[in-house]
């Protein structure tokens, strides 16, 4: 009978607000919620450039300081020197230092070797020569300053650069395939339908305001080279039978503490109407996604909440002009996602793709990037979601000459299959959330291996991440290390890593699986790699990939 009470007494009590603008009205659930409608991102900007850049880093209000920075690509970077065991102990406020890390938009990937000696220009004098590309095919700059914001921005607004929304509760940077438009196996160039999203959507007032962040890919390359298992949503290239060459939408995927892998909405979409879709996916999160919590906000929950179908419908009938023609199942891309090497180009000339290591830079070198492009006459260059940077329209009998030229700015033309596949986050070194040293370490672990180990003949990808939020994609790596403090054997509190094993994205994408207890202290990363890759050159049948070993292999040949 008691039982029975407490049921009835759970039953009635009303069930909390999510925020869901449509259902649950505006009125603000959490202080995020309550600056965001007291004033937009955006507007601080101006502030920004008749205020803070005068009077210095002590006049900016918390407010703007964060979260409406981050609508105008900036974030307070760590104070150096605090380790990452105070991460969780102290708050924003004491871990931020008077720079900003500030994120530069490339949408689609697409650059100009006058735009890349501009960011190399400004990361020459005011980044202290700090440049890293990013899994978003982005540039972030390290040590500004908020006195020469504006006139960085100037210099990026004369070549057709900005940093707004490159962060915040917005439509991030749009990865689009490096290679749309040029590749001899695209299937449909996606190049239309990106300029008009950030041409006539993206700087609207409706969509500067979302329950969070809101992650695009649109791709149309038979490659699938955009990462779209892994984005709120994404349009990829397909051949249906009926209506030709067109767009897969697949919606509500991310990483994270939660990792869910989007799914399609079984529908085709032609390539005009891409951009419409596009708004009303966004429409859909702002109107009904979760704005109580901030880690439940993402569109990811949505989805799973509602299921495809209830997606699909609602997009349908409250966001479209008219229905979406059924799709068939786009088949998955077996092989390789990266456009590294030289490959031919629809018109005859050539692509050359090349690795910066975990897509680190210097302005220097960003310069001396630019100069050999336009001494060979190029005048397209592409960044991706692997941190690769590809240089368009090559002729044939250039191709050596240029990979020559390039490696001897400090890229790789023929990297190993360690260099290929290893990525990091930022880490320790500037971001507030992280626990360990991931970029430096990475450079240091691929230095190491190469010396240590032959070559692989089969990918292999390796993933450093200061902190669980999986910004270099732990969970869909073979080998993912997610940073935390540990505890070693003299009971120092020291850097270290969680490992992820046989995580992928394709091919029967997964997030891999975590070893019960295992743990690796950060010094111990390279030969624990080591260790591994031994143990899977001596065990790999014919033909196996290094993800198929890890996933059948026993637990005691893991550690």
């Amino acid at each position: 009978m008691a039982t029975d009470v407490k049921e009835r007494k759970r039953s009635a009590r009303p069930k909390k607000p999510e925020g869901q603008w449509k259902i649950d009205g505006q009125d603000p659930l959490n202080n995020d919620e309550v600056i965001k409608q007291e004033d937009g991102g955006m507007s601080a900007r101006q502030r920004v450039i008749d205020i803070y850049s005068k009077q210095g880093f002590s006049s900016i209000p918390a407010d703007d300081l964060a979260p409406r920075f981050k609508w105008l690509g900036l974030y307070t970077q760590r104070k150096q020197n605090l380790g990452g065991e105070l991460t969780s102990q102290l708050d924003n406020s004491e871990l931020q230092d008077e720079y900003f890390m500030m994120r530069i938009r490339f949408d689609g990937g697409r650059a100009t070797p006058q735009q890349l000696r501009v960011v190399g220009e400004i990361s020459r004098d005011f980044a202290r020569s700090t440049a890293d590309f990013t899994d978003r095919q982005n540039i972030q700059l390290h040590w500004i300053r908020i006195e020469d914001v504006p006139e960085i921005w100037d210099r990026l607004e004369a070549v057709g650069l900005s940093t707004l929304m490159g962060c915040g509760d917005v439509p991030r940077v749009i990865l689009g395939s490096p290679v749309a438009g040029v590749a001899a196996d695209e299937i449909i160039d996606a190049t239309l339908a990106i300029e008009e999203i950030v041409d006539d959507y993206l700087l609207r007032e409706e969509f500067q305001n979302l329950p969070r962040k809101f992650k695009t890919a649109i791709s149309g390359n038979a490659r699938q080279d955009v990462t779209h298992e892994i984005q709120d949503v994404a349009f990829i290239g397909t051949n249906h039978p009926d209506y030709g060459p067109g767009f897969d939408c697949f919606v509500g995927g991310g990483l994270s503490t939660n990792p869910m892998l989007s799914r399609s909405l079984g529908a085709f979409v032609p390539l005009e109407r891409v951009p419409e879709v596009w708004a009303g996916v966004v429409g859909i999160f702002r109107d009904y996604g979760y704005r109580r919590l901030r880690n439940r906000a993402r569109l990811k929950f949505l989805v799973a909440q509602w299921g495809v179908e209830k997606f699909r419908q609602v997009l349908e009938d409250e966001y479209l002009d008219a229905p979406l023609a059924d799709g068939v199942p786009t088949p998955i891309n077996p092989g390789n996602r990266d456009h590294l090497g030289v490959h031919q180009q629809q018109d005859g000339n050539y692509y050359v793709g090349v690795k910066p290591t975990v897509g680190h830079a210097t302005g220097e070198q960003l310069i001396a990037i630019a100069d050999v492009a336009e001494r060979f006459g190029l005048t397209r260059i592409r960044t991706t979601p692997m941190k690769e940077l590809l240089f368009l329209d090559v002729p044939e009998d250039q191709v050596a000459a240029l990979s020559d030229a390039l490696d001897a700015t400090g890229l790789y033309s023929h990297p190993s299959e360690f260099r290929r596949g290893v990525i990091s986050c930022t880490g320790l070194e500037f971001c507030k959330l992280a626990h360990v040293t991931t970029k430096a370490r990475a450079i240091q672990l691929v230095d190491e291996l190469e010396d240590a180990l032959d070559d692989l003949d089969v990918p292999i990808s390796i993933a450093l991440n200061g902190c669980p939020n999986s910004c270099a994609r732990t969970q869909v790596s073979d080998i993912g290390f997610k940073g935390q403090t540990l505890t070693d054997k003299d009971g120092n509190r020291v850097e270290g890593f969680q490992v992820h094993l046989g995580g992928a994205l394709g091919l029967d994408p997964d997030f891999g699986r975590k070893l019960r207890g295992h743990k690796v202290l950060a010094d111990e990363v390279t030969d624990y790699v080591i260790r591994l890759v031994t143990k899977f050159k001596e065990q790999r049948t014919e033909g196996e990939q290094f993800r198929q070993w890890v996933l059948r292999a026993p637990d005691e040949d893991l550690q």
